[in-house]
């Protein structure tokens, strides 16, 4: 019996259905369950709220948002090995769990969940980065989902909670925080996982805004950060060049030097500058 629940540790459960972790997958294994609670708590109240867990391999995680009081989980899994041992899951938390086998990148979750949703996950690494820029850029926002509650590795972690003037800072520090409250919430040393990878793991939480921070259209934010950040090294007026033949004068109009670098400007100013680029 492990300490949450009354299922076999994980560890157990890795050696019945023959669980090795697969890097092609991504895979890195929790196999503390009072860890994997811990995580789950750092979602917040999960009593009345669907959750949507990618990649829950063996199933810690899933456990841990189950007695956290999840009123539902929806996992979303790859691995066709782990079905048998979320199907445990499945049976001990009757009609609180749902195990969909397939890819989540190909796979609607909203057909499956009602509202409020939160989102929950130990992220496989190959795909992490790119689910994560999915939710923050729906066609409508808000989005489907009040919180996301991600494991990175630490350097991705870094990169969406950066601050302008650090080498972390881009366009992800940009996307999280235009539309979401973005902080890491907890640090995991390589060593709490199976197999340790080679670097450190961080959970970050997001909650989403009611609205962007500032105003700004979307697709032109876009555009312009992405053409900031392709040449962070220099100065603006080279860098942005393409995004308009008055770069200069619209730069200006925004507050901004055109000497300056990416790195340098704040999300404010990027939105101010979207602005500027979007007028006539």
């Amino acid at each position: 019996m492990s300490a949450i629940d009354s299922l076999p540790p994980l560890r157990d459960v890795i050696e019945t259905h023959e669980l090795r972790a697969r890097k092609s997958l991504g895979q890195n294994f929790l196999l503390d369950l009072n860890l994997t609670a811990r995580i789950a708590r750092q979602a917040g109240d999960l009593t009345g709220c669907d959750v949507l867990e990618i990649g829950p391999g063996p199933g810690g995680l899933t456990r841990g948002l189950l007695s956290e009081g999840a009123r539902r989980v929806l996992a979303i899994e790859k691995d066709a090995r782990c079905m048998p041992a979320l199907a445990e899951i499945a049976e001990a938390y009757p009609g609180r769990l749902q195990v969909i086998e397939g890819d989540a990148l190909e796979i609607d979750p909203l057909a499956y969940l009602t509202p409020p949703i939160r989102v929950a996950a130990n992220l496989p690494y190959n795909v992490g980065t790119e689910l994560l820029v999915r939710w923050l850029t729906p066609k409508d926002w808000p989005p489907y989902w009040q919180s996301l509650t991600l494991m990175f590795q630490r350097e991705v972690a870094q990169r969406i909670v950066a601050a302008p003037g650090s080498k972390a800072y881009g366009r992800l520090a940009l996307l999280a925080q235009w539309r979401a409250d973005a902080q890491i919430v907890l640090n995991l040393p390589p060593e709490a996982f199976t197999p340790p990878p080679k670097v450190s793991s961080a959970v970050v939480h997001l909650t989403a805004l009611a609205e962007p921070r500032y105003p700004a259209d979307a697709a032109v934010l876009n555009r312009v950060v992405a053409a900031a950040f392709n040449q962070r090294r220099k100065m603006l007026r080279s860098a942005l060049k393409g995004v308009a033949p008055d770069i200069e004068d619209r730069l200006h109009a925004a507050g901004i030097k055109p000497t300056e670098r990416a790195e340098q400007i704040s999300l404010e100013a990027f939105c101010a500058l979207a602005r500027a680029v979007a007028a006539p």
